[in-house]
């Protein structure tokens, strides 16, 4: 398998702990483009520097604080674009697949859903058609159980994708989230090209390491044993990533 590591802890220096991922077991990282991962020139020069010392894989997450691909406000949604584009732009040469949330509706976007949807395809377009000029796969992941949320179910997830229509736009599948709104078992059914990992007890978006929360993992993996993509474990320390690694090595 091939099983990168992605830390939550995006305040932290990554370039303290990233030159211990492959001893640590794993094959690559996947960087969260927030905070001190933020995706900048300046973080491009710093991952080229990782490549030429590592056999690592990168992939990216895109940034996703305090912005949303869903909203009605025309220059929210015109920054969110901005960054996102942006974003991928400076890892152009360096992964082909970046993850994306998908928008969320707004109070604004509450009155006005159907809108807010369409804003939110056409946004996931944008991407796709920038990520396509650096040969990226655009992959769009299942949220949590809150509320105001797009994508949080199998079927609006994959409506979401038949909609953008575009070659590069693909399913990226978070097991926690999946246990959230208790479709674990529909989420494993679709063809996700990229898979997060990380625990929960149902209640809430714990990140904990796998086997201290509540998901079957032996049954998780056993459906995804033809996956022929990345696992990412999605951890707040290497530690607890470790923990993680050591745990899938058991099952």
């Amino acid at each position: 398998m091939r099983i990168s590591f992605s830390s939550l802890a995006t305040s932290n220096n990554p370039f303290e702990w990233v030159y211990e991922l492959e001893e640590s077991g794993f094959s690559g990282w996947e960087i969260v483009g927030e905070g001190r991962q933020r995706l900048t020139e300046e973080m491009r020069k710093k991952i080229q520097e990782v490549q030429e010392a590592t056999n690592l894989e990168f992939t990216a997450h895109l940034p996703f604080s305090d912005l949303n691909l869903a909203s009605l406000n025309q220059g929210i949604w015109d920054e969110t674009i901005r960054q996102m584009s942006r974003a991928i732009r400076s890892v152009g040469g360096l992964t082909d697949l970046v993850v994306v949330h998908p928008g969320h509706l707004s109070p604004l976007g509450a009155e006005l859903p159907d809108k807010a949807w369409k804003q939110n395809i056409t946004g996931i377009q944008k991407l796709c058609d920038i990520a396509k000029e650096y040969d990226i796969m655009v992959c769009v992941e299942n949220m949590p159980d809150i509320g105001f949320l797009f994508g949080k179910f199998p079927e609006e997830l994959t409506g979401m994708v038949e909609n953008v229509n575009r070659e590069n736009v693909g399913i990226a599948l978070d097991i926690g989230h999946a246990n959230l709104v208790d479709k674990l078992d529909a989420f494993l059914k679709l063809n996700a090209e990229h898979v997060h990992l990380h625990d929960n007890l149902g209640k809430k978006d714990d990140h904990l390491p796998l086997g201290r929360g509540m998901i079957d993992w032996k049954a998780v993996m056993k459906e995804l044993k033809d996956h022929k993509g990345r696992f990412v474990v999605e951890a707040r320390t290497l530690e607890e990533g470790e923990e993680s690694l050591g745990y899938l090595r058991r099952l």
